[in-house]
């Protein structure tokens, strides 16, 4: 019998605890696909129904009852084994010039950066957001020691050694009132006739361009910008639809209005997070200790 894995045991704690599937992908930072997957594969490994689906979300079974305090239980040990031994994580010390691009600032990072500075105290992080172009160039140049970046968008494929964290997926992303949540099934053409809201930061723009390049269509962009919450309440106020991942994704604008999300027929590529250093650098302990943290739990690679 397949063992459960620690991800379906901290996604169901998360829908447990939040009552929908829904609020609890938001919560991970992943889709709800990936969280309902999750959850069946945990019921299935357990054998019992952990979840009683219904309209408003979900609620426990008595079964789920159970084995919600057994995973609380499992979550706490693992929580501290990741903690210890703590007197070896004490001794990684020194300086560690961390790069970040804009949207892994934003929707990705802070979060790890909060418990890696509590799992090891004697590293002094040093933050910069920057631009892809000058990450690359501050890693070549010995200005930066690492980079959490959109690994999807590095030029420099020589120069730089580079590994996955997150895989995102992009999907259509359109008001609550879209005729196109009518249909079945949603393409690229569908898209095409619709007016586009392009954003811009991060090079969204060139990426959206290159996998529309490969279609005999082209996005009809009425709006350019740089915000990813203007382009959220522009969808959200039926003014154009998007295409952007679901790292972004928050299902309401600042205005209170919902943005609904499709998956689209044709195959677009995902929004890939990850680490990025220098090829011929030699890595410090600091460098080591959270690349190493980074990856610990397999925590961030459901799509």
């Amino acid at each position: 019998m397949n063992e459960p894995s620690i991800r379906q045991i901290r996604y169901f704690i998360a829908v447990a605890n939040t009552g929908q599937i829904s609020r609890a992908a938001i919560e991970l930072n992943v889709s709800q696909s990936a969280v309902t997957t999750a959850v069946k594969h945990l019921e299935d490994t357990v054998g019992a129904r952990l979840l009683d689906r219904h309209a408003g979300g979900v609620t426990l079974t008595f079964e789920g009852s159970i084995f919600l305090d057994h995973a609380r239980r499992v979550m706490a040990a693992v929580d501290e084994a990741v903690r210890s031994p703590r007197s070896s994580r004490n001794a990684v010390n020194g300086t560690l010039r961390l790069a970040m691009t804009y949207t892994v600032a934003g929707y990705f990072l802070p979060p790890h950066i909060e418990r890696f500075a509590r799992a090891f105290p004697g590293v002094d992080l040093r933050l910069t957001e920057a631009s892809r172009g000058a990450i690359e160039e501050g890693l070549v140049s010995g200005t930066f020691d690492l980079a959490v970046m959109l690994v999807s968008n590095i030029y420099n494929q020589e120069g730089l050694t580079y590994e996955t964290l997150l895989q995102s997926r992009r999907r259509l992303w359109l008001s609550s009132q879209h005729p196109l949540l009518e249909q079945a099934t949603i393409g690229i053409a569908d898209v095409a006739r619709e007016p586009y809201i392009m954003l811009t930061v991060d090079e969204a723009s060139n990426t959206a361009q290159r996998y529309w390049n490969r279609t005999n269509y082209r996005p009809r962009t009425v709006f350019r910008t740089s915000s990813v919450e203007a382009v959220r309440s522009m969808v959200a106020n039926g003014m154009g639809v998007t295409i952007l991942s679901d790292m972004v994704y928050r299902p309401w604008s600042l205005d209170g209005r919902r943005v609904e999300v499709k998956a689209l027929a044709d195959r677009i590529p995902t929004m890939d997070v990850g680490l990025a250093w220098a090829t011929n650098v030699e890595q410090s302990t600091a460098m080591t200790a959270f690349r190493e943290f980074m990856h610990l739990g397999d925590t961030h690679r459901a799509h």
